[in-house]
C-alpha cells in the first residue's frame, strides 16, 4: 500500500498490517493500565468514604485543632513537670537523707542501752550528730555540727560509729 504519509516519513516499504498490530497491542496495554488505575481509584474512594463516614469537613477540622491544642497542653505540662522535678531534686539536696544511730550504755551501772548517738546528714554529708547520755542523775543531750563528713570538735567512739553508719562507711 502506498501512502503519502508513510512516504513522507520514509516508511513506504512498511506493511500496514504490522502497524495495525503494533497499534492494537499498544491499545490493549493502555486499556489494562487504565483498568488498574480505575481499581486503585475505587479502593481510595472506599477508604475515603469510610474515613468521612459521619464526619463533615468542619468536624474533622475541629478534631485536628483539638489534637493540636492537646499536644500544646501536654508540652506545657511536660515543661512544668521538668521544672518541678528539678526543684524537688534541688530541695532534696538539703534534706536529711543519711541516718546513723548507735545505742550504748554510757555508764556501766545503767542497763538497757539508754544512751544514743544519732547522725543526720544531707546529700553532701552536712548535718549534725545528736548525742544523748542517760545516767542515774538525768539525761544530757548535745549536738556537734558536721560539715563535709567532718566535725570541728573531736568525736567520741559512738559518735564516730553513728557518723560512719550515716555515710555508709563500714568498719
Amino acid at each position: 500500500m502506498n501512502s503519502s504519509l508513510l512516504n513522507s516519513l520514509g516508511l513506504q516499504n512498511l506493511d500496514i498490517g504490522i502497524v495495525l498490530l503494533v497499534m492494537a497491542i499498544l491499545i490493549l496495554v493502555l486499556l489494562i493500565l487504565n483498568i488498574v488505575n480505575i481499581c486503585s481509584i475505587n479502593k481510595m474512594k472506599k477508604k475515603y468514604q469510610k474515613f468521612m463516614t459521619g464526619k463533615t469537613a468542619k468536624s474533622l477540622e475541629n478534631e485536628i485543632v483539638g489534637l493540636f491544642e492537646d499536644n500544646k497542653f501536654i508540652k506545657t505540662s511536660l515543661d512544668k513537670n521538668r521544672k518541678d522535678i528539678n526543684l524537688l531534686f534541688k530541695n532534696m539536696e538539703s534534706t536529711f537523707q543519711k541516718i546513723g544511730i548507735i545505742k550504748y550504755d554510757a555508764f556501766n551501772q545503767m542497763g538497757g542501752k539508754l544512751s544514743f548517738s544519732l547522725a543526720l546528714l544531707d546529700e553532701k554529708n552536712n548535718g549534725f550528730i545528736l548525742n544523748s547520755v542517760h545516767s542515774a542523775e538525768g539525761c544530757y543531750s548535745y549536738t556537734k555540727k558536721i560539715r563535709n563528713g567532718m566535725s570541728d570538735i573531736s568525736l567520741g567512739e559512738e559518735e564516730k560509729q553513728a557518723l560512719d553508719m550515716a555515710m555508709g562507711i563500714n568498719e
